[in-house]
């Protein structure tokens, strides 16, 4: 059942490259449920978990949302497709929104759920890292284009070294993985809570990692992007699937193993559950939630984001967290 869900999930991608997937596609039904595409950040990982067990306790569907959730290839074309109303919501990193906004976008964050940020240097274990002074003539593996690959010279910068004291090799995304797991390059910049399980996996040996956010530069991570039209037509629908999307974060933080059960059963091409689990345990204390509700976001959070954004990344314009943030949905933190 899955490979034929995998085909007609195929043909509704091929078909929305063309069509409209906005707000038109979400108005309710005769009997009054909205059908709602979501597009990921990437092919399905840990850290999605929760979505597809929101889906499965039935918290989408109490909002009478019929949600349909697709794989993305890259934050910064999940954020396209959602400005170009090809979906409803995306699940994006905030760096690249910030500068989709900045060229003039039509999208705005209506909440950040990993509000310390992912980004990292990971490395194998046996390399002797564990600060940032150790990477001094390592070979570093990036990505040209994503918010990692810009921000690295700002962040050497910040712990005392030049980029001419590492040699950057630039790769795909995918590439990254395979080059350090076959000892290609000695280092990659990347989303530690998604790749290092996955490299553990792959060549059981153990990862670690130098975290951005605790070496000087905490931005924002991934949260859902919606088009500025969608919510001042659909506010509604919007307040729903935050609403949902809050909850099954929420529930799905305490029933790790249990969201990753539903991912299995419901995603295409998730990686095996064991990896699963460990980047869903990863990514929950990413979350910044406590005493609150994921994904509720306060003004001095954005504000240091697009401080760094503007410092390190060549944001032009910045101006106020109001420009890419609309606080209604998910509330302030």
């Amino acid at each position: 059942m899955k490979g034929i869900a995998a085909t007609v999930a195929a043909l509704v991608l091929l078909g929305s490259a063309t069509a409209c997937g906005g707000s038109e596609d979400a108005a309710p039904s005769a009997d009054g449920t909205s059908k709602v595409t979501l597009t990921l950040n990437w092919v399905p990982y840990g850290e999605h978990a929760p979505f597809y067990y929101g889906l499965k306790q039935g918290y989408y569907a109490a909002e009478g949302i019929e949600l349909e959730i697709r794989p993305g290839n890259g934050s910064g074309k999940t954020i396209q497709a959602v400005a170009q109303r090809q979906t409803d919501f995306g699940w994006a990193d905030t760096p690249p929104l910030l500068k989709a906004i900045g060229t003039g976008m039509p999208v705005k964050s209506v909440g950040v759920f990993l509000q310390k940020g992912p980004a990292s240097i990971e490395f194998l274990a046996d390399k002797g890292i564990s600060k940032p002074a150790d990477l001094k003539g390592k070979t570093i593996g990036g990505t040209p284009g994503d918010a990692l690959f810009a921000t690295f010279p700002g962040w050497l910068k910040a712990n005392g070294l030049a980029e001419s004291d590492v040699r950057v090799v630039n790769l795909d995304a995918a590439g990254k993985v395979a080059a350090l797991a076959e000892g290609r390059v000695d280092a990659i910049q990347g989303f530690f809570h998604d790749q290092a399980p996955t490299i553990e996996a792959r060549t059981g040996k153990k990862v670690e990692y130098l975290l951005y956010a605790d070496w000087g530069m905490n931005m924002l991570g991934t949260g859902l992007v919606v088009n500025e039209v969608t919510l001042r037509d659909n506010a509604e629908l919007v307040r729903k699937f935050v609403r949902a999307t809050q909850k099954s974060w929420q529930e799905a933080a305490g029933n790790i193993p249990v969201a990753a059960d539903a991912m299995v059963e419901l995603a295409e091409n998730e990686p095996a559950k064991e990896v699963l689990v460990k980047q869903l345990t990863l990514a929950v204390p990413l979350l910044g939630a406590a005493g609150g509700l994921p994904g509720a976001n306060s003004e001095a959070k954005w504000t240091e984001t697009i401080d760094l954004m503007s410092q390190f990344a060549e944001l032009k314009d910045a101006g106020a967290p109001a420009k890419y943030w609309d606080h209604s949905f998910a509330g302030k933190g």
